[in-house]
């Protein structure tokens, strides 16, 4: 019986890729880690302005107030009665978190006292309202 030698054409010259990957992996991780996500209401609204307005640094809670009266929570359209289980939700993801309510400037000023009556039987008094900085 004659053996056969096939040759695959391979001489031991492999590349190891390994520790490649695992680079690429430890700065995906690294990325994903230090990357801030930016929290939106959803909805653009046209906020007043006023020239006392000041920024609010770090992870904030947004709620929206159309003009239409609609209100909007993490991207989604709520109910006035649905503010306060909402709020009570990400304040238990967000502990450290304020409040800042994003008001058109054409929305009713009752719907705006109803959500912030909410956002504090929620246990939150921290709670700012959002304006442009007027030039």
């Amino acid at each position: 019986m004659a053996r056969r030698h096939t040759d695959t054409g391979s001489d031991g010259n492999d590349i190891d890729i390994t520790p490649m990957l695992d680079i690429v992996f430890i700065m995906l991780i690294f990325f994903i880690v230090t990357t801030s996500f930016v929290k939106e209401s959803g909805v653009t609204v046209s906020r007043p302005s006023a020239q006392t307005a000041e920024e609010k640094k770090g992870s904030n809670i947004l709620v929206a107030i159309r003009a239409n009266g609609e209100i909007w929570i993490d991207r989604r359209a709520v109910d006035v009665r649905a503010v306060r289980p909402n709020i009570e939700r990400m304040k238990a993801e967000n502990p450290e978190g304020a409040v800042i309510i994003q008001a058109d400037e054409f929305s009713p000023t009752g719907l705006l006292v109803k959500v912030m009556d909410q956002v504090r039987l929620a246990g939150i008094s921290n709670i700012s309202i959002s304006a442009e900085a007027a030039d």
